[in-house]
Parts: C-alpha cells; sequence; structure tokens
C-alpha cells in the first residue's frame, strides 16, 4: 500500500518553542499596529476635523511598503535576522511613542508613521526568512498557514479592540500601548528566538544596488518563481470587492452594518480556507490546486452583477475569501524556492508586487463605480481575473509538467 505525502499538523509547530515565541511577537505587534491606525486617524480628524487627512492618515501606513519591499528588504540578507527584527522593533516603539505626544504637528505625525512604516519591510523580510529556517520539511505549510491566519486574525481583532481602546484611553495613550507592544515583540525575539550568524551569501562591502535589484533578477530568471508571484498578483482583482464595499452596501440598501458585514466576510472565508487546505490537503496536492482555486477566487464574484441580497453576496465574498487560501501554498512553495542568503530580498519583491497589484485593482476598480454600477465592476474585474488565472493555471500545469519530466528516472534495484 501506498503513503501519500504526510500533511502537515499545526501541533507539530506550535510545539517548536523558537515557532511559539515567533508567533507570539507577531500577534502582539499586528494587534497594536491595527490599534495605531485607528488612534491616528481619530487624532487627526481630532485636529483637523478633515476627513480628507484622517483618510490620508491611513493612507500611509499602506505605501511606504511598495518602498521599502524593494529597497529595505535586502538588510534580512545581509546582517543577523533576530537582531534585525529586535532593532525595528525598538526604533518603531521610539518612533510611534513620539507621536504620542501631544500637540505633535501633523506634518511631524505624517512623517513619523512614514519611517514605522519602512521599518516594517525588514522585519517581515527577515520574520519570513526565519520561518523557513526554524520549520523544516512538511511542517512549513502549516507555519506558514498559522502566520498568515494570525495576521488576518489580528488585523480584525485590532480594528475591533482599537476602537475601544481609543474611546478608553483617548489616541495618545492609545499610541503608547502600540509603542509597548513593540517593545514586548523584541524581548520576545530577542530571548525566544535563536542567536543565528548573518546569512552566507554576498559578503558585506558588496555593492547595495547590487542587493536591492538580486531579488527582482532571480524572479525574473527563474519561471517557477515568477508564476508564483503572478499568483499571488492575482488577489489584484479580486481585493476590488473591498474597496467597493460601502458603495455596494449602498446599492444593496445598507448602510455602515452592510459595509461591516462585507468587509468581514473575505478574511472570514479566508481563515477557513487555510485551516481546510492545510489540514486535508497534502503539500504536494495543494501546489496541484493553485490554479482551479485562483479561478475560483475571482470567479465566484461573477454573480454579484445579479445584485443578490446582503446575505448571499457575503456568502459569495466568504467563497471567494476561502478559495483565496491558495495563496498560502504559493507563498510557501515561493519561499522555499529562493535560497536563503536571498530569502528577504525575494520577499520584498513578492511584498512589493502584490501590493501594487491589489493598489491599483483597488483604485481602479473606485473609477470604475464612478460611471458604472458598483456590483457590475465587481463582476467585470472578476471576470478578468478569473480569464487571467485560466492562463496561470495552463502555464503552472505545462511547468509542472516538465519539471516531472526532467526529474531523472529511478535505477531499478539489482
Amino acid at each position: 500500500m501506498t503513503v501519500g505525502p504526510a500533511r502537515p499538523r499545526f501541533g507539530q509547530v506550535f510545539a517548536i518553542g523558537e515557532f511559539r515565541m515567533l508567533w507570539l511577537a507577531q500577534l502582539v505587534a499586528v494587534g497594536g499596529n491595527q490599534l495605531a491606525k485607528v488612534a491616528l486617524a481619530v487624532l487627526v480628524f481630532e485636529r483637523s476635523a478633515s476627513a480628507g487627512l484622517a483618510a490620508l492618515t491611513y493612507a500611509l501606513t499602506l505605501l511606504p511598503e511598495l518602498i521599502g519591499g524593494p529597497l529595505l528588504s535586502w538588510l534580512a540578507d545581509r546582517y543577523p535576522r533576530r537582531g534585525l527584527m529586535v532593532v525595528c522593533d525598538l526604533a518603531r516603539a521610539g518612533l510611534v511613542a513620539a507621536m504620542a505626544v501631544p500637540d505633535t504637528p501633523l506634518w511631524v505625525l505624517g512623517a513619523l508613521l512614514i519611517l514605522v512604516q519602512l521599518l516594517q519591510s525588514p522585519h517581515m523580510a527577515a520574520r519570513a526568512a526565519l520561518l523557513a529556517t526554524m520549520v523544516r520539511g512538511e511542517a512549513y505549510l502549516a507555519a506558514a498557514a498559522v502566520v498568515n491566519v494570525t495576521a488576518q486574525l489580528g488585523q480584525l481583532a485590532g480594528f475591533a479592540a482599537g476602537g475601544l481602546a481609543v474611546a478608553l484611553l483617548g489616541p495618545s495613550a492609545a499610541l503608547l500601548v502600540n509603542a509597548g507592544t513593540f517593545v514586548l515583540s523584541a524581548l520576545l525575539t530577542q530571548f525566544g528566538l535563536v542567536k543565528r550568524a548573518r546569512p552566507a551569501g554576498a559578503p558585506p562591502g558588496a555593492s547595495r544596488w547590487s542587493a536591492v535589484t538580486g531579488g527582482a533578477g532571480m524572479v525574473r530568471a527563474d519561471r517557477r518563481l515568477l508564476l508564483l508571484l503572478a499568483f499571488g498578483c492575482v488577489s489584484g482583482f479580486y481585493a476590488c470587492k473591498e474597496g467597493l464595499a460601502a458603495p455596494y452596501a449602498e446599492a444593496l440598501g445598507h448602510g455602515p452594518s452592510g459595509v461591516g458585514l462585507l468587509l468581514a466576510a473575505s478574511p472570514a472565508g479566508a481563515v477557513v480556507g487555510v485551516f481546510l487546505l492545510t489540514r486535508f490537503v497534502s503539500p504536494d496536492r495543494g501546489l496541484r490546486l493553485l490554479g482551479p482555486l485562483a479561478v475560483a477566487s475571482c470567479a465566484v464574484l461573477v454573480f454579484t452583477v445579479v445584485s443578490p441580497g446582503i446575505a448571499v453576496t457575503c456568502a459569495l465574498f466568504a467563497l471567494s475569501g476561502l478559495f483565496s487560501a491558495y495563496q498560502v501554498p504559493a507563498n510557501a512553495a515561493y519561499s522555499l524556492a529562493v535560497p536563503d542568503a536571498m530569502r528577504g530580498q525575494a520577499f520584498g519583491v513578492a511584498s512589493a508586487a502584490v501590493r501594487v497589484a491589489q493598489g491599483v485593482g483597488i483604485s481602479a476598480a473606485g473609477f470604475a463605480a464612478d460611471l458604472i454600477p458598483a456590483q457590475v465592476v465587481i463582476a467585470v474585474f472578476a471576470l478578468i481575473g478569473a480569464g487571467a488565472s485560466v492562463a496561470l493555471a495552463v502555464a503552472w500545469s505545462r511547468l509542472s509538467q516538465e519539471r516531472a519530466g526532467a526529474e531523472p528516472a529511478p535505477v531499478p534495484a539489482g
């Protein structure tokens, strides 16, 4: 009887003490980050009475990743990763604490916020690279799934608790709490993770520009990495539904409560999808399902064109989120296909590419929704995304067949 590949269990990764510390550090930092976003939006609105400035402040938490991803992630390949994470956490703690100083000019708040977000890129790159080092084999997929789910649940919980915390403590005190979460993250990282040397690779004196561009060059030269990155960028098509949640809810006759339901449906579905994919599907089969799941994550949203009620729409959004769980095995395969000495750079390239895809998709859908109904825009983007995913699925299948054919045949015994 042939035994298939063992499916990774969540218990396997939580049994690793070092992973538990990395996970706890991520949990407190993600929750604190969401708290800070709420606090800053409230603080800016209170001081300026401008909804536009409040929205711009929130946007500033997203934009620096486009710069920090490709330009700063290389630091994770040049310096000891644990130390880099600790330095980034402590620097962010100091910057956020400075934001809490009363009567800080708004332009200073904006500048401090940009610096905080820029530091997030090398920190995330170092954490992603360390994860692939500390958790090996089949268990790595489960570890990647836990990190993904933690990020999504941390964002949801952080936003919910953030509003309550700001109401009870005030924006400045809430920012100090966020600074404390970064300090706690630094302590967990410093004393919970094993000390490792600088990643082997380019010598410290090598060209800084080659460090910045090396990741992009490596991805362009490897068709497998390029396809995996393209699967990540498919999110730009199905993410447009989140940017159009408010006008769509209004079209369905619902107010803010409807917006909240629509926004919560997709991440809720994604959490379920990640659990099912990781728990019941082997890693090899998960990679074979990349194409079909990417197609499905977009295709289910085509049905929004008929303007179903809020309940059916939430179900469609949740299904899209569930199918989008293919991103976990895609991300894991991408990380494992990259040499350890270049994981930070490769992570920065992927992070920036996906952020651009999502930003362009959401922005383009927003402008389109000024001309045609939001539900039609979502359906059109879904149709285009499904078509692009079909092309990716065909290319991925052909590449997999080529790689299988290139593997040497086993030598018969005897």
